[in-house]
Protein backbone atom coordinates (compact mmCIF):
# COMPACT_ATOMS: atom_id res chain seq x y z
CA UNK A 1 0.00 0.00 0.00
CA UNK A 2 1.51 3.68 -0.60
CA UNK A 3 2.61 5.80 1.38
CA UNK A 4 -0.56 8.09 0.64
CA UNK A 5 -3.31 5.50 0.75
CA UNK A 6 -1.89 3.98 4.22
CA UNK A 7 -2.52 8.00 5.60
CA UNK A 8 -5.95 7.85 3.97
CA UNK A 9 -6.96 4.85 5.81
CA UNK A 10 -5.54 5.80 8.81
CA UNK A 11 -7.44 8.74 8.66
CA UNK A 12 -10.58 7.83 8.81
CA UNK A 13 -10.22 4.34 10.57
CA UNK A 14 -12.24 3.69 13.88
CA UNK A 15 -10.46 1.95 16.34
CA UNK A 16 -11.99 -1.27 17.94
CA UNK A 17 -13.77 -1.96 21.35
CA UNK A 18 -10.08 -3.91 22.33
CA UNK A 19 -7.40 -1.37 21.09
CA UNK A 20 -9.87 1.27 23.16
CA UNK A 21 -9.54 -0.99 26.27
CA UNK A 22 -5.65 -1.19 26.12
CA UNK A 23 -5.73 1.96 25.43
CA UNK A 24 -7.48 3.28 28.86
CA UNK A 25 -5.88 0.69 31.07
CA UNK A 26 -8.73 -1.75 31.07
CA UNK A 27 -7.55 -5.03 29.57
CA UNK A 28 -3.64 -6.23 28.60
CA UNK A 29 -2.93 -7.82 25.19
CA UNK A 30 -2.55 -10.97 26.36
CA UNK A 31 -6.56 -10.78 27.15
CA UNK A 32 -7.36 -9.48 24.44
CA UNK A 33 -5.71 -12.02 22.16
CA UNK A 34 -7.30 -14.57 24.28
CA UNK A 35 -11.04 -12.83 24.10
CA UNK A 36 -10.81 -12.36 20.53
CA UNK A 37 -9.58 -16.15 20.39
CA UNK A 38 -12.66 -17.46 22.33
CA UNK A 39 -15.23 -15.26 20.20
CA UNK A 40 -13.83 -17.12 16.90
CA UNK A 41 -13.80 -20.41 18.67
CA UNK A 42 -17.46 -19.83 19.27
CA UNK A 43 -18.02 -18.94 15.51
CA UNK A 44 -16.50 -22.02 14.52
CA UNK A 45 -17.81 -24.17 16.50
CA UNK A 46 -21.37 -23.09 15.75
CA UNK A 47 -22.13 -21.28 19.35
CA UNK A 48 -23.73 -18.16 19.59
CA UNK A 49 -21.60 -15.20 18.38
CA UNK A 50 -20.40 -12.84 21.34
CA UNK A 51 -18.90 -9.70 20.89
CA UNK A 52 -15.72 -9.09 23.19
CA UNK A 53 -17.69 -6.83 25.83
CA UNK A 54 -19.74 -10.08 26.91
CA UNK A 55 -16.50 -12.14 27.10
CA UNK A 56 -14.94 -9.83 28.94
CA UNK A 57 -17.63 -9.46 31.22
CA UNK A 58 -18.51 -12.90 31.81
CA UNK A 59 -14.60 -13.15 32.45
CA UNK A 60 -15.12 -10.83 35.06
CA UNK A 61 -12.45 -8.59 33.12
CA UNK A 62 -14.40 -5.36 33.06
CA UNK A 63 -17.63 -4.26 34.39
CA UNK A 64 -20.64 -2.47 33.37
CA UNK A 65 -19.26 0.82 33.68
CA UNK A 66 -15.95 0.43 32.12
CA UNK A 67 -17.69 -0.93 29.04
CA UNK A 68 -20.08 1.37 28.93
CA UNK A 69 -16.72 4.13 28.74
CA UNK A 70 -14.95 2.45 26.03
CA UNK A 71 -18.11 1.92 23.77
CA UNK A 72 -19.05 5.70 25.01
CA UNK A 73 -15.72 6.51 23.54
CA UNK A 74 -16.00 4.22 20.12
CA UNK A 75 -19.22 5.77 19.56
CA UNK A 76 -17.73 9.62 19.98
CA UNK A 77 -15.17 8.31 17.50
CA UNK A 78 -17.28 7.02 15.28
CA UNK A 79 -19.34 10.16 14.97
CA UNK A 80 -16.24 12.35 14.19
CA UNK A 81 -14.88 9.74 11.76
CA UNK A 82 -18.40 9.08 9.79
Amino acid sequence: MSQQKSSEVRDVYCQRFGQIAIQMGLIDVEQLIAALSEQVRDDVEGRPHRVLGTIFFEQGVLTPGQIDQILNRLFRQQEQNP
